[in-house]
């Protein structure tokens, strides 16, 4: 892969993951009602995802990449509940120490899974990576350095951007902790949830 060709990766990939969707949401979702750290593993969900299909890609498996999102579809059902579940018990009305016990499990495995099936079950991602990854380099002739490569640029792209938008909302999440508008911000982290599990439940 020549420099110009990484350079263009980057800029691409991370223009996409800028973008809001399911992922975004999910992450700022999470971030705004229990901090950084359940927001950074679904940030490390979703990256591992994308370093599923890189793989499959470079290896020229997409058909069995489609079999795989077959495979799936239960389970991106099951993340779908889960998340519009948080989403609602983060909307309705309770005492805090109630809804602090049913929606801030203390298990990083389940969130990391979470963000690993909203990217697994994400149609536009494995369209990328099979349809517009070959314009950026030769699949064919893919090297040791080239695959080296292709991960840091995953990492520097995906992963810090969905890092980055954790450590925004975590740190709104700060600021509101003490303030009035504290039920508002759950409110919004509910709705962020709800649509996160909505958009990983209708898409085809």
């Amino acid at each position: 892969m020549t420099l110009t060709s990484a350079i263009a990766l980057y800029a691409t990939m991370t223009f996409f993951a800028l973008l809001p969707g399911p992922g975004v949401m999910v992450v700022v979702g999470r971030s705004l009602d229990s901090g950084f750290r359940p927001g950074l593993a679904i940030a490390l969900g979703i990256l591992s995802g994308d370093f599923i299909f890189i793989t499959l890609a470079i290896l020229g498996l997409a058909t069995l990449a489609e079999v795989m999102g077959n495979f799936f579809v239960l389970i991106k059902y099951i993340g779908a509940a889960y998340l519009i579940y948080l989403g609602y018990q983060l909307i309705k009305p309770q005492s805090d120490s109630t809804l602090t016990e049913q929606v801030k499990p203390t298990n990083h495995s389940t969130h990391f899974l979470v963000g690993l099936v909203t990217s697994l079950s994400n149609p536009k991602v494995m369209l990328f990576y099979f349809s517009f990854f070959p314009a950026f380099l030769d699949l064919q002739q893919v090297s040791p350095g080239d695959i080296a490569l292709l991960f840091l640029i995953a990492t520097l792209s995906v992963g810090a951007v969905m890092v980055g938008y954790a450590y925004l909302a975590s740190k709104t999440k700060s600021s509101f902790q003490t303030s009035s508008k504290t039920r508002h911000l759950r409110t919004g982290s509910g709705a962020l949830l709800i649509g996160g599990g909505l958009f990983v439940a209708l898409r085809s």
